[in-house]
């Protein structure tokens, strides 16, 4: 259960587990008429960077553009955390980053397994979010939508939502 103490006293640092505990989300460009596409996400928690292996082939790859911005979405694991990310997108292939973050899934998608010619790297630079982490409870929400229609001048207490400011 997401813990709400932490969404208000420590985002960041709870957004970044809760990125560790996800296999996938959603990351889209900025502008772009490309669809969002599911992508393993890796953090880089001091420098603000989520890493992402792709192809050089891909669609995404082929739409990115200096200076792109792209949108990378959360839904934590027990889906009562949500995220909303933003920032700087580019192809960067760093043999350091591809040696630290590699793991038998990843290189199941690559032939030539690290050396494989198609490889690299996103590195999403975030500087802008906003993060939910809300009940899973459903006896505290029921009682809570309970609460909020007995009482015009109330609402439902279900969770935290924090903006988030990486720059």
């Amino acid at each position: 259960m997401v813990s709400f103490s932490e969404a208000r006293d420590t985002p960041v640092k709870q957004l970044w587990e809760e990125i560790g505990d996800i296999h996938a989300g959603m990351l889209g460009l900025e502008g772009s008429t490309t669809h969002m596409q599911p992508m393993a996400p890796f953090v880089d928690a001091k420098t603000n960077t989520i890493w992402f292996y792709t192809k050089t082939d891909s669609d995404l790859v082929k739409h990115i553009r200096p200076g792109q911005r792209a949108q990378f979405c959360v839904i934590g694991k027990d889906h009562d955390y949500h995220a909303s990310l933003s920032g700087v997108i580019s192809v960067r292939k760093e043999p350091a980053k591809i040696e630290e973050y590699w793991n038998s899934v990843v290189e199941a998608w690559y032939e030539g397994g690290k050396s494989d010619p198609t490889l690299t790297m996103l590195a999403l630079h975030l500087d802008d979010g906003e993060i939910w982490a809300s009940t899973s409870n459903p006896i505290k929400f029921g009682w809570e939508i309970a609460k909020a229609n007995m009482n015009d001048n109330e609402t439902p207490d279900v969770g935290v939502h924090r903006h988030l400011n990486f720059a």
